[in-house]
């Protein structure tokens, strides 16, 4: 578990203007209460998941429509190795470039398993449209933490920048941190619950979005842990042209063999190393050296980036 009482810096973060808009912009997100009482639903749910009681969800088969349908509105998907497409419980891994992400899963993955999505609660519900989308379909595990920039203004604030004081104890006043042990155990029960039933898990390892096409952050821990408590493989995919969306822009999805690891209730730390070691072959093996953005007009490029934001 992480010791939230000391903050560390956060690497690779510049405070530009942009960067403290978006933060000052997280922080007001997390105070809505139309996110708060989205984010009560979804723990609500989990619970009742984590008792065995069936969840409110849309079929898998219409969800997935829904989702191809938005998604091929503005752009084209290439999906490649559809024979490491997963039929089974597992936990679906991806590289995240965009928030344009898990609908972009959704929309061309199976219907069986029926995914969960493990993700930000804040870029999660943060448009009106997402809200409601995922308010409908159902199918989200919520996580509440600190964001690296929201960390780098912490920082910044101790370390004499006195015109960040008031927004770093607004986001020690109003963030939730990620440190709640409750939620932890509540999310692990449920996804727990949810492999046990024959659904999936999706959630992006990297636990934040990449910088660059072709690259990741190194691979969270956790990332692993869920498939070797529940005995499930762990399906890796490398998602491609998302970092920079424009109107008909072509999108991959790249399906890699699953990495299969050990079943422990109670998962060793070597283990949990070698898993990690695993996986992030897997990705290498996966994305591309040498990612050219497409030349010619992008056309809506600032809307739909901003869309999906």
């Amino acid at each position: 578990m992480t010791d939230f009482t000391t903050i560390q810096p956060a690497e690779e973060v510049v405070l530009t203007p942009e960067v403290i808009d978006r933060v000052r912009e997280g922080v007001a997100i997390s105070q809505d209460p139309v996110v708060r009482q989205c984010i009560a639903d979804d723990l609500t749910e989990l619970s009742a998941i984590a008792a065995g009681t069936a969840d409110q969800r849309v079929s898998g088969w219409f969800r997935r429509w829904v989702m191809r349908r938005l998604i091929k509105s503005f752009f084209r998907v290439r999906i490649e190795n559809p024979e490491h497409i997963p039929t089974q419980p597992n936990v679906l891994t991806a590289n995240h470039l965009s928030h344009l992400d898990p609908f972009l899963l959704l929309a061309f993955c199976p219907s069986y398993p029926y995914y969960y999505i493990l993700g930000d609660a804040r870029t999660l519900y943060n448009k009106w449209w997402k809200r409601w989308l995922i308010g409908w379909a159902g199918g989200v595990i919520p996580l509440e933490r600190w964001w690296k920039e929201e960390v780098a203004v912490m920082v910044a604030a101790d370390s004499g920048h006195g015109d960040l004081v008031p927004l770093a104890a607004a986001i020690r006043d109003h963030v939730p941190n990620g440190s709640s042990i409750q939620q932890m155990r509540q999310i692990d029960q449920a996804v727990q619950s949810l492999l046990a039933r024959g659904d999936g898990i999706m959630l992006f390892p990297e636990g934040r979005l990449g910088e660059q096409e072709g690259q990741m952050h190194a691979l969270k821990r956790g990332s692993v842990l869920y498939a070797m408590r529940s005995g499930v493989p762990i399906y890796p995919v490398a998602i491609i042209g998302t970092k920079t969306l424009y109107f008909r822009k072509r999108l991959t999805l790249r399906f890699g063999p699953p990495v299969h690891v050990p079943h422990q209730p109670r998962p060793k730390r070597a283990a949990i190393d070698a898993a990690l070691a695993d996986l992030e072959q897997a990705f290498q093996d996966l994305l591309p050296a040498n990612y050219q953005e497409p030349q010619g007009p992008k056309l809506l490029n600032h809307w739909l980036n901003h869309l999906f934001w």
